[in-house]
């Protein structure tokens, strides 16, 4: 028995228009992820100065905890969107022995000894305890403040941070140790 053309015809352009449909919706998601993507590179290229930002990786953390790369770079910097389940706003760009601290710090692990590192914050910082690296809410005891825009430096020897007030409650307006006596002490240097 054999198919007619006309059938074998107009099979093939059902299938056409069916593939071309599935291109269309691809495509359309595609570009709306596009959009959300732009927005969070957007808002990350905010954390530095246009040129580190400009040419720096962009990831974004993934609601399972792991990176997703939005966007390759060139010059050792890592860049990181605002996080709207914050208060306030705090993207970030941090060199990479500063990534590494970071990551050990969001990994609940020591920082590698002797690995000085470099961060920006220049959107600012949101409300944070000073004392207490892993609070999420400002409690009676754990000093929670509010930080503007800033750079830091992390990593350093622990005599670095001695040349630097650490008091628990301290002035944001000039540099401080901020988790003073931790593993994760750093020092917060404000910028206008």
């Amino acid at each position: 028995m054999s198919t007619p053309i006309s059938a074998l015809v107009s099979i093939a352009a059902a299938l056409s228009i069916m593939f071309a449909q599935t291109a269309v919706a691809a495509d359309a998601a595609k570009a709306a992820t596009s959009a959300a993507d732009k927005k969070l590179i957007a808002s990350a290229m905010k954390a530095a100065p246009k040129k580190v930002s400009a040419n720096a990786t962009i990831v974004a953390m993934e609601a399972d905890g792991k990176m997703r790369t939005l966007r390759e770079g060139t010059n050792g910097f890592t860049c990181v969107p605002d996080n709207p389940g914050t208060p306030g706003p705090d993207p970030f760009c941090a060199d990479k022995a500063a990534w590494e601290w970071a990551g050990a710090w969001m990994g609940h692990k020591n920082p590698a000894p002797g690995k000085v590192g470099f961060m920006y914050m220049l959107a600012g910082g949101t409300d944070a305890s000073n004392t207490d690296p892993f609070a999420t809410k400002p409690t009676a005891d754990n000093h929670w403040i509010k930080t503007g825009p800033h750079v830091m430096v992390v990593g350093a020897d622990a005599s670095f941070y001695d040349l630097y007030p650490k008091g628990a409650d301290p002035d944001t307006s000039v540099p401080y140790v901020m988790f003073g006596g931790t593993p994760y002490q750093h020092v917060m240097f404000p910028v206008k």
